[in-house]
């Protein structure tokens, strides 16, 4: 009998492609780890051998019969309880998978055990096994409600977050209800980035004040947020710098909203908001002055102002100035440090600087790049991103690269801020 078994594994191959009766009976009651392991994996083995095996004292060995499609339900029915976590965990792998591909109308009674099974993992003790459960199951529209409704309800953003933000088993009623119940931060904002959010889901996370909700909702083209409730968020906003962002790039603002948000928000971020909203360029250079004024009044104070004369020394001084930091900090919104910067590397006062980049000439703001000697590709950056400069006054490069007009007329535009300070 051993040499049978030996020779039918034949050192460490597979099992032989066919298995006899006799074959499986052998290795249950002889067989190695490895080949009972062997065969709780295949799919041609006979459902008694698998039931078992579900007993098996080894992990490995009911690890395999819970991968196995073709385990019997009463099998399953075993394994939803074992007390080796990844046994689980496979189990609620399989039953996620299988639960929704069996038709209501046939095999009624597979299905009835199966999802038994789901239930149970659903409740599991482990966040992981119930994870696990909520993610195979996500997106299906024929899994039971009941199980749904469980899973959305779960206190743990793993489990709960998939079936909240993709579930077409939820509507409207159930997302309110659980909103109303109390929920976790993570679970509003999977709410928020559901594929489609109504005007009233939307009003309810606006209403809940948690800031990654609210981003996440401003970020889904396709949440319906009334404007009274952008009202609402954009107030919020002002004091919320991480809601700038998806705020300042949420389609189809309003003008009037966009006003607003122009007032406190990052000047990049103004652009990058006109620049997607596609604006007459009356409407746009309304907004930029809204900006300049608001940006005008802002000074820091003198002692900040020293500092970042000094920090601006000490970057010029080790080499630091050039046109990939200029342009990283235009990217953070370093107004005053750049203002600093621009002043030390084109040997001009920070007033002086300061007067160009609000004087709305691109021409002028062209000329400090070029004496602060950087390109003119960030010269245009500086100009609409740090400057505003309006459309119509914005100086392009030529070929690509080069600066647009000679050193002499870049000097004379710079002469007339040096002569007034």
């Amino acid at each position: 009998m051993l040499e049978k078994l030996k020779a039918m594994m034949g050192g460490n191959k597979a099992l032989p492609e066919v298995l006899s009766k006799d074959d499986e009976q052998l290795i249950l009651k002889k067989g190695s780890e490895k080949q009972k392991e062997q065969l709780a994996g295949r799919r041609d083995a006979r459902p008694e051998v698998l039931y078992f095996l579900a007993e098996d004292k080894s992990d490995a060995v009911r690890k395999a019969i819970a991968q196995n499609p073709s385990t019997p339900p009463q099998a399953d029915a075993l394994l939803k309880d074992d007390n080796n976590v990844e046994v689980r965990a496979e189990l609620a792998r399989k039953i996620g998978r299988l639960v929704p591909g069996l038709p209501e109308d046939e095999r009624k009674a597979l299905r009835e055990k199966a999802i038994s099974v789901m239930e149970a993992l659903a409740q599991d003790q482990l966040p992981k096994i119930r994870a696990i459960i909520a993610e195979e199951i996500k997106s299906s529209a024929t899994v039971p409600k009941h199980i749904i409704d469980k899973l959305a309800r779960d206190v743990e953003d793993i489990v709960c977050g998939p079936i909240l933000e993709y579930s077409p088993l939820l509507n409207d009623d159930d997302l309110r209800e659980i909103i109303a119940a109390g929920v976790s931060s993570g679970a509003l904002a999977a709410i928020a980035s559901r594929k489609a959010v109504s005007a009233e889901v939307s009003d309810d996370i606006a209403a809940s004040l948690e800031v990654p909700a609210i981003a996440a909702l401003l970020t889904n083209k396709n949440a319906q947020i009334r404007e009274d409730t952008l009202d609402q968020i954009i107030t919020q906003a002002e004091s919320v710098e991480s809601l700038h962002k998806p705020l300042a790039l949420r389609p189809e603002l309003s003008i009037r909203a966009m006003k607003r948000i122009a007032g406190f928000v990052a000047s990049a971020l103004v652009h990058a908001m006109m620049d997607q909203a596609d604006l007459e360029e009356d409407q746009a250079e309304e907004l930029l002055d809204r900006v300049r004024e608001r940006l005008q009044g802002e000074k820091v104070a003198d002692e900040e102002e020293a500092k970042l004369a000094q920090t601006a020394m000490d970057y010029f001084r080790r080499g630091m100035l050039d046109d990939a930091f200029i342009k990283e900090q235009i990217d953070k919104n370093r107004r005053e440090l750049l203002i600093q910067c621009l002043a030390v590397l084109a040997d001009l006062t920070a007033d002086t600087v300061r007067q160009i980049i609000h004087s709305k000439s691109g021409r002028a703001v062209t000329a400090l790049a070029w004496k602060a000697n950087l390109k003119m590709r960030t010269a245009y950056d500086i100009q609409t991103r740090l400057a505003l400069v309006p459309t119509a006054q914005l100086l392009s490069a030529k070929d690509g690269t080069k600066y647009p007009i000679s050193d002499n007329e870049l000097e004379w535009h710079l002469s007339y801020f040096v002569d007034q300070s």
